[in-house]
């Protein structure tokens, strides 16, 4: 067995053996296989495809190509909560605490920005202090004491995805459904949740595309989960443009203090309550009742339960919970362009994608795997789909640290829009929800 033969078997549309798959992936992890030779196996999965039985074998081996985590010394029905990856996706500094103050133990491990899409452990890296990884006993005394608490994925769990989906990123591998089911799912099956609620996207801004791609992925990972013991919800909603108006780190971290303050964009804020909806009824907070799970989490985010659980959950993890008050706290940029309207007319597309690889090139994302982020570089969305324009009216503000990467930004930005002489029907948020 070789990687050479194993990369042509899958190039000419091959579905490879369960020693094939292990082969490859955990050589890969070990260092026998190097990046060329699983970015080019790569890219034979994105272009031919992998069976659900090839993806189901994956997702094993990658799940069992580190450690397991035992969360059983955690009180209740422990809960997870995980996006396919979006364009201002700020939902889980929303949703966990809205979850948690209602009672469901949030135990949650995140990963960060893949390609144009922003990535959680980023976002809370922008609040001073703010540490993102925990030993085993202190994650688990943190969520029975708090209620709540976010890490980053560690080397430990599922190492062949944290290598792979860092490969992924800077190879344009990143739009498989299997790809994408075995990296979400290994790291998810790993981490010791009872019960998961999955985002999954459809758009411009997504990884998939259309609704039925989107909802054969949502169909593989609730399938997937199921048949691993797991109880399984699968959201599916619209990124065809950005969620909400923040996108970045810092400022996203800003909007979710603002929906959790009782304000925000509808948007964000109307699907933060439906996720939490939902991770309430696994939880088993509300008695399998989805009219009163909804209550709750009403309940939770306007009388400022929600936005307590999520003062805790910062300081609990080193952060400075003062940032729910003074929003300087969390960084100010050197630079801003603002970006306008040449001529009248409504906003009659707004390209997600477009805006998120405009908020890379300002710094807030990586286009190598080894750079930096600029933690207060982003957009702010002042027009979306189906508002009204004026020539020379704000479309929106690009900003950051490097004038010449906000300047490249703003040009990217820019591009995002369609103006018409009509407005465009609205489209809905929440598609389907799959259990």
């Amino acid at each position: 067995m070789n990687a050479i033969d194993i990369i042509n078997k899958k190039r000419l549309g091959g579905a490879l053996s369960p020693d094939e798959i292990e082969y490859m992936v955990m050589g890969f992890t070990e260092g026998a296989i190097p990046d060329y030779q699983m970015s080019a196996l790569l890219m034979a999965i994105c272009l031919q495809g992998m069976t659900k039985e090839e993806t189901v074998q994956l997702t094993g081996i990658m799940r069992d190509s580190g450690e397991t985590v035992d969360l059983s010394e955690i009180k209740g029905v422990k809960v997870d909560k995980h996006s396919t990856g979006g364009v201002g996706d700020k939902t889980t500094l929303i949703v966990a605490p809205i979850a948690a103050a209602c009672g469901v133990p949030i135990a949650k491990m995140s990963g960060r920005g893949l390609g144009f899409t922003g990535g959680t452990v980023d976002k809370m890296e922008s609040i001073p202090g703010f540490v993102t990884s925990m030993e085993r006993d202190e994650f688990i005394r943190s969520v029975n004491e708090t209620g709540i608490a976010v890490i980053g994925q560690t080397g430990h769990i599922a190492p062949a995805d944290k290598k792979m989906y860092a490969l992924r990123d800077v190879t344009g591998t990143t739009e498989s459904i299997s790809l994408i089911t075995s990296s979400i799912m290994s790291k998810k099956l790993a981490a010791g949740a009872d019960a998961i609620v999955l985002d999954v996207k459809c758009g411009a801004g997504a990884f998939m595309k259309t609704y039925e791609d989107a909802r054969e992925l949502a169909t593989w990972m609730v399938d997937i989960g199921k048949g691993s013991g797991k109880s399984m919800t699968a959201v599916i909603s619209d990124m065809e443009q950005p969620l909400g108006r923040a996108v970045g780190n810092s400022v996203e971290v800003r909007e979710a203090i603002d929906v959790l303050q009782g304000g925000g964009p509808e948007d964000i804020r109307a699907l933060s309550l439906r996720l939490a909806a939902e991770m309430v009824l696994l939880g088993d907070c509300a008695g399998g009742d989805r009219a009163k799970a909804e209550t709750m989490v009403l309940e939770a985010l306007d009388s400022g339960a929600a936005l307590e659980k999520f003062r805790q959950f910062v300081a609990n993890q080193g952060g400075d919970p003062a940032i729910t008050e003074d929003e300087k706290l969390l960084g100010e940029p050197a630079f801003a362009v603002d970006v306008r309207a040449e001529n009248d007319g409504y906003i009659t597309a707004l390209d997600a994608m477009q805006i998120g690889l405009a908020s890379q090139h300002t710094g807030a994302g990586r286009e190598k795997k080894e750079d930096e982020i600029d933690m207060t570089a982003g957009i702010l969305l002042e027009k979306k789909t189906g508002e009204e324009v004026r020539r020379g009216d704000l479309l929106c503000t690009v900003f950051g640290n490097d004038k010449a990467k906000v300047e490249a930004g703003a040009r990217e930005a820019f591009k995002a829009y369609s103006i018409g002489p009509e407005r465009p029907e609205k489209t809905e948020l929440i598609k389907e929800i799959i259990d």
